[in-house]
Parts: structure tokens; C-alpha cells; sequence
């Protein structure tokens, strides 16, 4: 039976390139979604046509026309300039949180794979967190302190550090065992030394994958608290602010609420996509 195609490569050779193919379409994808995402975050109120809060139409769920590219909200708002205004507090707010999440996680996770008795108070600490609903432990936090920008930030990064530091912990325990850090502690080099020059390095592509869904589940969590009325409050918004105020007109101007989720879809599916495409390319390096 002839196992070798037309085209004269063997079909077992044929897979690693469509998959590593497929990956570079997923990377060059979602990372274009996340860089457009990223430069309306940046530059979007700068170009925004109107104030968030300025009513411009008399009319409530306008279609889109030449002056309102998106039609209007429940209040006669512009949505594009609410869009491009919502979508730096949530680029933002996320990212911010998940920085201070992972930062906070790694940190405790290295100390807790370097220290026996560090590691049991870290572990007890961060258990007993995770062990909290995050969207209950979220709506008792900033229904108590108020739905500030630092209270979002703050109870966001609460939520996922346990994660980051779960993750964090169990590579560095698996590094910390390999020949090449038991040759660095023989040599009687210092813990902060085998730490940051010797496990640390090993972790950033790990770690960075690990920041992206992260990332994912930050935005979730912030666009489902927004829903909640727990996020931006007016007359700024974020993304899943839109979506709340604007759902009782779903039926008059569907633009109002489909484009913002479409916006949060996109965003979170492009973090996706480029952690796949990482993970997978990471995997089939480890294979050669």
C-alpha cells in the first residue's frame, strides 16, 4: 500500500505542518484582534466624537446614520463614542488586574517553592480564597467599598491571584528539583540568586500563557460585574456597562448591545487564540 502522496512527502510529515500552519493563522489572527483592541484602548477617547454622557439625538435607538455611525442608546447618547470610551476602561481595568494578579501570585508562588514553612501559610492563604465563588466574593467587595476603579482593580487581581499562584508554584517546584539548581545551590549561591537567575527564566512561557487566560477571566468576571451594575459607573462605562443599559432595547437598536459584546467575544477569543498557538508551538518545540 503506497503511503507516500502525490505530492512526495509522507503523510506523517505532512501533520506537524498543517498543524503548525493552523497555528501561525491562530497567532496572526488573535494577535491582530488584540492590537486593534489595544490601539482603540489607547487612542478611542482621543477620537471619540462626543462626550460619554452628551445626549445628541432626541430620539432614543436611532439606527446608524452618517452623524451616529452606530445609532444612539437608551438616552440618545452616540454609541461609537461610548464604545471607544467603554473599551479603554476594560482593556485597562483588565489588564491592570491581571499584571497585579500574576505579579503577586508569581512572587508568592517562587517564595512558597523555595520555603517549606512559606509554602504551608501561602497555600492555607490562597485556598482559603479560591475557596470563595469569585463572582459572590466579587459582589460583596465592591457592594461594600463601592464600585470604584481601584475597588475593581483590586478585587479583580484578589480573585485570580490563587491561580497564579497555584500555577506559579507547581513549575518552580518541578524546576527547582533539576540538576542544573542543585549545581547553583552547591556552589553555594543565595536563594534570591537561584530564584530570579535560575527558576525564574524557565517560567516566562509558562507564566505568560498562563497571564493570557488570566487575562480572559479577568475580562469575564469585569464585563459580568458591569452587567451587575457593579463596574464604570455613569456616566463613563465599560463594555459590559453597554451591554446592561441598552438590553431592554434590544429589539428597537441592536447595535447598542451587539457591538459591545461583540467586542468583549472578540477580545477574549483573540487572547485565546494566541495562547493556543503559543502553547502548541511550545509543545511541538518540546517534541523535536
Amino acid at each position: 500500500m503506497n503511503t507516500v502522496p502525490k505530492s512526495g512527502v509522507p503523510y506523517g510529515a505532512q501533520a506537524p505542518k498543517v498543524r503548525r500552519r493552523r497555528m501561525n493563522v491562530s497567532l496572526l489572527l488573535g494577535g491582530a484582534t488584540i492590537i486593534f483592541w489595544l490601539i482603540v484602548a489607547l487612542v478611542g477617547p482621543m477620537v471619540a466624537p462626543h462626550a460619554p454622557g452628551q445626549v445628541v439625538d432626541l430620539d432614543v435607538f436611532s439606527p446608524a446614520s452618517s452623524t451616529l455611525p452606530l445609532g444612539s442608546d437608551y438616552l440618545g447618547r452616540d454609541v461609537l463614542s461610548r464604545m471607544l470610551i467603554a473599551s479603554r476602561f476594560t482593556v485597562s481595568i483588565a489588564l491592570l488586574a491581571t499584571l497585579l494578579a500574576a505579579t503577586v501570585g508569581v512572587f508568592c508562588g517562587l517564595l512558597a517553592a523555595s520555603s517549606g514553612w512559606v509554602d504551608a501559610i501561602f497555600s492555607k492563604l490562597f485556598d482559603t480564597l479560591s475557596a470563595v465563588p469569585s463572582l459572590m466574593f466579587g459582589l460583596v467587595v465592591i457592594g461594600s467599598l463601592g464600585a470604584s476603579i481601584p475597588v475593581l482593580v483590586g478585587t479583580l487581581a484578589t480573585v485570580y491571584s490563587p491561580g497564579a499562584f497555584r500555577t506559579s508554584r507547581a513549575l518552580a517546584r518541578n524546576i527547582a528539583v533539576l540538576d542544573f539548581v542543585t549545581v547553583a545551590r552547591a556552589r553555594g549561591e543565595t536563594l534570591p540568586y537561584i530564584v530570579l537567575r535560575e527558576i525564574l527564566p524557565n517560567l516566562v512561557g509558562p507564566l505568560a500563557a498562563d497571564f493570557g487566560l488570566r487575562f480572559v477571566f479577568v475580562t469575564l468576571l469585569l464585563s459580568g460585574l458591569s452587567f451587575l451594575g457593579l463596574g464604570v459607573q455613569p456616566p463613563n462605562a465599560d463594555l459590559g456597562a453597554l451591554v446592561r443599559e441598552n438590553i431592554a432595547g434590544l429589539g428597537f437598536g441592536a447595535a447598542a448591545v451587539l457591538v459591545p459584546t461583540f467586542a468583549i467575544a472578540s477580545l477574549t477569543i483573540g487572547m485565546n487564540m494566541v495562547i493556543d498557538a503559543v502553547s502548541g508551538g511550545r509543545r511541538a518545540g518540546g517534541r523535536r
